[in-house]
Order: structure tokens, then C-alpha cells, then sequence
């Protein structure tokens, strides 16, 4: 599969989520190797696994700009991604994304990365993982539920 990047940089939501229902190592069966920013690391509060790459930035300056525009973690995350270029994004903050958005850049989420679990034959079923997410305190419509069950191919 020709895959339109070169890295993967993800946000504390994604980390946070995946961590809470025990299917953090998805990323890594997805992606085999993702990177962050230290800013990041922190805010997600516990030991990141050694698989994750953090890296710092090597341009504060744009960090600074973004941040006017979205929370901090988002704006490493973007920052790292314009500095490194060809790079897909994992965002769920939905004014993170809009941002990226504006800036060209690639970018999914975390329900984007149990998609292409599915797709890749990682997991054979989305809905297991969906549910475990509705358990928690993450907040989705049931719209986006039946959206990515029926991107999958499942009822």
C-alpha cells in the first residue's frame, strides 16, 4: 500500500484514548514507529513506549504562532509536522484539524486509525474498539458510530 508520508506524528488525544481502553499498541501495529513532541509526552503523563520517537522541535518560533491559534499539544504536533514536511498527522481536536487543514497538512484520527486497522487486516472488527471508546468519557455522535461501522463494513 503506497502510503503518502514519511512520518507519523500523534497528539495526546490519541495516546490518552488508545492508553485508556488498553489498545495503545494499535499505533504500533499500524504504523510500526510513531513520533511526538516532549510537550506532548508530558501532557499524556505516563511513560510513552520505547517505540514512540520523541522529538523536539527545532522551531520554536512557528510553535509560538500556532499556539495562538489552538491548544499546545496540537501545535507542537503541527509544528513538528510542517518542520519535518511529508507527514501524517493524528489529531481529534477539532480546531487542531481545521488548522491543519489550512496548512495542507495530512492528518487523521484516532477513530482514522482503527479504520485502517480494519483495512490492513490488524483487527477484524471496528465495533469491539468503538464501544470500548463509548465506555469512557470520550465524547462522539452516533452518527460518526454508525459512519465508521459502515466504513468498515459492519452493521
Amino acid at each position: 500500500m503506497q502510503q503518502g508520508y514519511d512520518i507519523v506524528i500523534a497528539d495526546t488525544s490519541c495516546f490518552i484514548l488508545l492508553n485508556k481502553i488498553g489498545e495503545l499498541e494499535l499505533l504500533k501495529s499500524v504504523f510500526q514507529t510513531v513520533c511526538t513532541t516532549s510537550i506532548i509526552a508530558e501532557e499524556f503523563g505516563n511513560p510513552l513506549p520505547d517505540w514512540i520517537i520523541i522529538e523536539e522541535l527545532a522551531d520554536d518560533h512557528t510553535f509560538q504562532v500556532l499556539k495562538l491559534e489552538t491548544e499546545e499539544g496540537e501545535a507542537s504536533a503541527i509544528a513538528l509536522a510542517i518542520e519535518k514536511q511529508n507527514a501524517l498527522l493524528i489529531l481529534d481536536d477539532h480546531k487542531a484539524r481545521k488548522l491543519a487543514a489550512r496548512l495542507q497538512l495530512l492528518y487523521t484520527g484516532t477513530f482514522g486509525i482503527i479504520l485502517r486497522a480494519k483495512q490492513n487486516g490488524i483487527i477484524s472488527s471496528v465495533k469491539p474498539i468503538l464501544d470500548k471508546i463509548a465506555a469512557t468519557n470520550f465524547r462522539f455522535s452516533q452518527s460518526i458510530y454508525h459512519e465508521i461501522l459502515s466504513a468498515a463494513g459492519e452493521k
